[in-house]
Formats: structure tokens, sequence, C-alpha cells
């Protein structure tokens, strides 16, 4: 079959007839991953979705496997056995909170996306706090950066008056040593208890959920340096000699309170910074209409929320107004700026029955459209659901980052443990005090946070860029493999060609016109809803041919149709099926040979047994095409073609664009056939494709690429869309992925190189040959700007040229 025939033969449209690819000299069965479309058979099974191609099953399948104890029904056995082998890559992972209710905000943790909640909170696993999954243009600002700011402001002076007195009351003498431990106790509670709560909060958590992290730390060593100095003020004779300075046992409320108030600062310059992430989302967001112009039945306009406007409803969008909803235009003509969804930014023309994109700009004339998808439905809403999903899942990287982490805290507490003995038994006088003091500033600088942050700040930047350039990453592992790939098998119509098929000429045997041959094709096409029967239909309506009506039509599959018309008995489909009914084409065979060796899908139309003559249609390839293959080249990525066409069509093709491998008449099986030998052979593969048959070598691909203008279940199966369909995205992912990655390597490597580095000058490795030690404030300065230096570095991404 053709690759436009398989599929729209394997379209969700079942009940529809369809031609097969002309060109082919045998039928050609389904197989594989195939439906039995146009001739269903009837089932009782419940039916349910292959959860690696996304396609349609009934659970008397014989592939199916069972995952924390719910069972999955699988099209065929590689996918099954692609499940088994990563259950995870397609089951959502089950939320640890509460499900969310349908309505509402959900709120998730930016660095452990699989928490999600129906309110505000902190994250259980790291403690971090919850924010919403999908920003609204109207949300307010995160309630948590209020509350730390108001914490922060208000304990500053407090922090400020503590750490002079601490630094500077024993020069200048205002008052005795006992006493001013006293006024630093009273000073620092506020701080400590208020404004340190929301950590120690978070400390106790992560004991509770036997997850150490960050805040482990933090409540840790403000809680030892606070809890000490308050037992040396109230209880000091509980304390030896070798304690005292300064006339009073040591105490360190300003560094607990410097800490807290440090901390604070990094919290409040990573929210703001984080804030900056779900910029993309929310630009997206803001690209949709309030209102939308709606022609009532009566002929009446009027203006209604965007909200209100449903399927079939009648909208009028008028020069310089955006598109409200998806539809299809019934008036008028005009030239849409569709660059803020396809990246695109010349104006796209578009007539009657041509399909507009809502939030695309109207630029000219005035049009009159059928809305088609409203609500979640439209292609903006599914991008801004497709780029929130990407930014919450996971690289393989970050995975990683993860288990160090957890390990990490662990190995900190007990380093923290070891200098404090280290020093209490072997260090100079007072050396209880030295381990206190060091012991507090390990456990303060080695702040896993900066570790925790460096890989999703970079996936949820990557992923809002990608979306403003047309580029659809589906979760972080796409993002990820893109850059290795080497490898890139495309699909031909729709990907390498508009996929919309144009009529090109007819072709008379003696004693038929050639506009008798389309009059014919086109009234017993008049039965098909298949591309090409369209195509021939609307050419011979544009030439005002008289159709009349197709009596006992059918479709027989892979070959051709069938069908009565004006009392002869028509013919219309490939060589295959001209055998199948005895009928020779040898007299027309040097035309076709030459119609497809240009490009072009031939089929031969027979009358009563007789062959009447040739149609030939070709799919033009789309303007951009040569360049991306060009392109791709360059790059070193090695471009195969796999096409349903025939051969010598596809030798037309390839030819045009310079792809030295390419392979014809090839079903579904064999697409999936083709990229599992490649993988064999050592290739990192991509598949780009845009129909129901490309799902399962998409699916089982490294990356999946689907054309944004195809079917929903090719964009389902794929790891990236590309919403204009515009291979040159390709190129454009591929550079956003190698420069997120080099991103990621950037934060991960400075906060490995900062722990390796900060641990052992907070545990005092200088002070036998420098004397100096690092105090647990500046730790606390280093962990806060550790963090939000990461995130700054991701967000330069933003900026990156792809």
């Amino acid at each position: 079959m053709s690759d436009q025939g398989s599929k729209d033969a394997d379209s969700h449209q079942c009940s529809h007839d369809h031609h097969a690819n002309p060109n082919a000299s045998a039928p050609e069965s389904h197989a594989g991953h195939e439906h039995n479309h146009g001739h269903a058979t009837p089932t009782t099974a419940t039916q349910s979705k292959d959860p690696v191609c996304g396609m349609t099953v009934t659970e008397a399948s014989q592939f199916h496997s069972e995952h924390d104890g719910v069972q999955y029904f699988f099209c065929s056995e590689s996918c099954r056995g692609k499940f088994q082998a990563e259950p995870l890559k397609y089951v959502a992972p089950a939320p640890v909170e509460v499900a969310v209710a349908p309505e509402g905000t959900i709120y998730t943790c930016p660095m452990h996306p699989e928490i999600r909640q129906d309110r505000p909170g902190n994250c259980p696993k790291c403690g971090m706090a919850l924010e919403p999954l999908i920003p609204g243009l109207d949300d307010e600002e995160n309630p948590e950066l209020v509350d730390f700011r108001n914490r922060f402001w208000w304990t500053l002076p407090l922090t400020a008056v503590v750490f002079i007195l601490a630094m500077f009351g024993h020069l200048l003498g205002w008052m005795e040593a006992s006493t001013q431990s006293w006024v630093e106790l009273v000073l620092s509670t506020p701080i400590v208890l208020w404004a340190g709560l929301p950590f120690f909060r978070r400390c106790v958590q992560s004991f509770i959920n036997r997850s150490p992290n960050m805040w482990t730390l933090i409540g840790l060593g403000t809680g030892a340096a606070y809890l000490y100095s308050v037992t040396a003020t109230v209880a000091p004779n509980v304390f030896p000699a070798t304690f005292t300075a300064h006339g009073r046992i040591g105490v360190y409320f300003e560094a607990a309170a410097v800490i807290i108030s440090l901390t604070l600062v990094g919290q409040l310059l990573e929210l703001k910074a984080r804030s900056q992430t779900s910029a993309a989302i929310k630009s997206l967001l803001g690209l949709a209409p309030k209102t939308a112009r709606r022609i009532n039945r009566d002929g009446s306009e009027e203006d209604v929320p965007l909200a209100h406007v449903h399927v079939g409803d009648s909208l009028r969008v008028r020069p310089g107004e955006k598109v409200p909803v998806d539809g299809v235009v019934t008036e008028g003509s005009s030239a849409l700026d569709e660059s803020m969804i396809t990246g695109e930014p010349i104006p796209v023309t578009r007539r009657v029955g041509d399909h507009v994109i809502g939030a695309t700009m109207n630029t000219s004339g005035s049009l009159v459209i059928e809305s088609e998808k409203v609500g979640s439905q439209t292609v903006l809403s599914q991008i801004v659901q497709m780029v929130a999903q990407a930014q919450r899942s996971k690289a393989p990287m970050q995975r990683m980052a993860d288990k160090v982490a957890g390990v990490f805290v662990l190995a900190v507490v007990g380093i923290s443990l070891l200098t404090l003995f280290v020093w209490g038994f072997f260090g100079p006088e007072p050396s209880w005090v030295y381990g206190l003091v060091n012991a507090v500033a390990v456990l303060i600088i080695a702040c896993p946070c900066a570790l925790g942050l460096a890989t999703p700040m970079s996936v949820m930047v990557a992923s809002g860029k990608g979306a403003s350039n047309g580029v659809l990453f589906r979760d972080a592992a796409a993002i990820e493999h893109l850059r290795k790939v080497d490898t890139l098998i495309v699909d031909k119509t729709g990907t390498l060609t508009e996929g919309r098929p144009t009529f090109e000429r007819g072709i008379g045997t003696s004693g038929f016109a050639q506009d008798e041959v389309l009059r014919l094709a086109a009234s017993l096409d008049q039965g098909s809803e298949h591309p090409l029967a369209a195509t021939i239909v609307e050419a011979a309506r544009q030439r005002g041919l008289a159709l009349e009506k197709a009596e006992q039509f059918e479709s027989g599959s892979g070959i051709g149709v069938r069908g009565i018309v004006g009392g002869r008995k028509l013919a219309l489909g490939n060589t295959a099926l001209m055998q199948a009914e005895g009928i020779a084409t040898a007299s027309l065979a040097s035309d076709g040979d030459a119609l497809r060796a240009e490009g072009a899908s031939v089929m031969y139309l027979a009358v009563d047994g007789e062959l009447a003559g040739l149609l030939a249609l070709s799919d033009p390839v789309k303007a951009t095409t040569p360049e991306a293959v060009a392109k791709l080249k360059e790059e070193g990525i090695h471009v195969v073609m796999a096409t349903g066409d025939g051969v010598a069509t596809a030798k037309a093709v390839a030819a045009k664009l310079g792809i030295e491998e390419f392979h014809g008449e090839v079903k579904p099986a064999d697409k999936l056939a083709l990229v599992s030998k490649l993988q064999q052979d050592g290739k990192v593969v991509a598949m780009a494709g845009d129909g129901i048959n490309d799902a399962p070598a998409l699916a089982k691909a490294d990356v999946g690429i689907a054309m944004g203008t195809g079917t929903d279940v090719a964009m389902s199966s794929a790891q990236v869309t590309l919403v204009k369909g515009d291979l040159r995205g390709i190129a454009r992912a591929r550079n956003l992925s190698e420069a997120t990655i080099r991103n990621m390597k950037q934060n991960l490597g400075f906060a490995f190189v900062y722990n390796a580095l900060g641990v052992p000058l907070a545990a005092g490795v200088l002070y036998a040959p420098t004397g100096m030690l690092l105090s647990p404030m500046v730790a606390a300065l280093a962990m806060s700007l550790s963090s939000a230096s990461v995130v700054a570095n991701a967000l330069r991404l933003r900026k990156v040229r792809i």
C-alpha cells in the first residue's frame, strides 16, 4: 500500500473505504500492528489501549502482561517485550500523595514529579515547596515566596544585632558576658523558632519519610548550634572550663541566626528563578484570546467567553483578531500568522476547507470558521500539556543524581559526626567547641539542593524553549537521547511530502477520452473517503464533469475499489486489482512506468472488463524537505526513507532529495523490523512519521518523531512532535538537545565539585597548614549561592540559538 493509503486504512475512522497503493503489484494484507479495517470483526471483548504504541486492542489479546497488579494488553509480542523491559516508561508513576480531584489545580514537586496533590504543601521526599503542575495566567505570587519574604525581612534586624553582638560585643564592653548570652538568646529565638520553622518541619518530615535531603542537614546543623547555645546560656556549669571564651561558655546563636537568614535568601532567589521556568507555559497560555465572536442561527453575532464556545459553532474572525479555537474555514480567505504555534514566521494562506489553529493571528481578510476542537482538545492546550509533562519528567541523568543525593546526605551526617569527634579528641583547646563549629559547617555547606536542581531546571527551560520553536518533547529522556541519534528513518507521505495528493493527468485507451476516464473514476470514488479518492472527485468537479451515482460499491482491501456506474461495471486500483479482474495493462505499461519514475502514483480504470485508462496522482515534496535532509546529512545523520509506495515512486522521491537508502512497498511490520535491524547493528535510531501505520516504529525507535500534522496515535507513540510537520525541526531539536545536556553537565559538575571542595574545607583540613577554619555562616552563604547559580545557569538556555 502507499503511505497515504496505509495511513488512512489504519485511521480511527474504520468504516471508511480506501484505495491501496495503485503502484503495488500484489495485494498487501495488514500484519503485526494493524487492525482489520473496513470489515471489522464484531467482538464482545472489552477494548483498551496498547500502552506502548497507543493502538486499540481487545482484552482477548494473547499478548498481555501484569505490572503493579494491573493487566496491560498489547497488539504484538514486540510491544509486550518493550513494556516488560521498561514498564515505568509507559505507565504513569502512581502519585505518592492523595489523588487529585478532576477539578482544581494540581501541585507537584519540581524535583520529584511523581508527587502530586490537590493543595499547596511540601514534597515528602525533598521538602521543596510544591508548585502548580500547569501554571495559570492569573496565578497569584507564589505563597511560599511571600511567606519566606516576610520571615526574612521581619527577622533580618534581629539577625544583624545578634551578629554584631557576637562579633564585637566583647570588644565594645556594652554588657557582661553572661548577660550578652541571654540577650543573644532572646533575639535569636524568634529567628530560629519562627523564621526557621519551615526548615525544621521539613527536617522532621525527612526523618518521618526516611528521605534524607538538604533540610535534614540544615535542620540538624542549625538545631545543634541553637540547642548547644541555649544549654550553655541556661546551664553553663554543665560544661568544662575549656569551653570558656571571653568570660563565658562559647555560644553560637549568631551562627544559627545567620544560617537561617542566608537560607531564606537562597530560597527567595531560587523561588524567583524557578518562577521564570514557567514563563514558556504562561506565554503559551497568553496566546489564546479571551472571547470569540459567535454567529447565531438567526444570523446575529455576539462576543462570548471562550469557555462558551462549543464544537460546531460558527465563529467570525476579523482582521487583526486571533482565531479562537481549532476549526475549519467555511467562508472567506486570509493569511494567518502561525508563528506563535509553529515557529514559522511567514503567514500561511487559509481558504474554505482549510483547517486553522486556535491562537493564530488573522492578518488580513475576514474568516468564518466552524469550531472543531475546543478547551483541552485544541492544539494550543495539547502543546501546554505536553510542555508541562516534559518539564516534570526525569531525565536518566537526573535519576543518577537522585541516587547520589540520597547516599550523599547520609555520608555527610557521618562526616559531620566524625569531624566532631576527631576535633573533640585530637584538636587544640577548646577542642569540642572547634568540633561543634566544624561539624555544623559540614552539615550546612553540603546541601544537596544544587545537585537535585541540576537537571530539572535545565529540562524545564529546554522544554519551554522547544515549544516556542515548534518542537515538543514528551519527556526529559527524549531531550537527552536525541543528540545521540545517528540514523533517521523517514516516512514519505506527510513527512517528506505534503500528504495532500494532487491530480496530475489521466490517459485513456482507444474509445475513452481523458475526461471520461476521470469522470467515471470520480463517480465510483464518491463512495470512498480515502484521500486519493477525494483528490480524484475534486479534480472532476473542478473540470465541471457530471458525476453519476455508484451502486454496489465495494472496497478491495489493499488493491482498489469496484462498483457499477451508469449500468457499467467499473474497477479502479492497482495492477493487482487488474490481475484479479483478468485485465491486461500492457498497453499502458510504459506510460505508467514513466509516471512512477517521476514520483507519481498510478491507478488503472477498467470498464466492463476492458482497460479504459489510467490516472496519475502525485504528492509534492514539502518545500522545506530538501533543506532539512541536506542539513541532517551535514550533521552526519544517515537518512533512510521507508514508504508503502511502490519501489519506482520511492526511488524517484529519494533521487530528488539525495537519499541513498530507501525502501518501498513496506508495511507497518516492515518499518518496525527495519528499526530493530538498525538497532541491532548498533545504530541509535530516530523514526519520523505521521500516520497510525508509523506508530509501532515510532514506539520502537530510540527517539520517535511525529509530525504535528499527522494522527493523534502517531503523536502519542512518539517522544518528539514537530508542530508544523517541518523536518527542519529535527535539526533544531537536536541542537537544543546538545545544548541542554551540556547545560546539565555543567550544573552537575559544578554541584559535585562544590561539595567535593566544600565538605573538606568545612571539616577543617586547612587548619593545620594555615590556621583557617570555615565559619558556618560562610558555609550557609556558599550553600545558598550554589543553588541559585545552578538555576541561573539553566536559565541561560533561553538564549541559546537553535
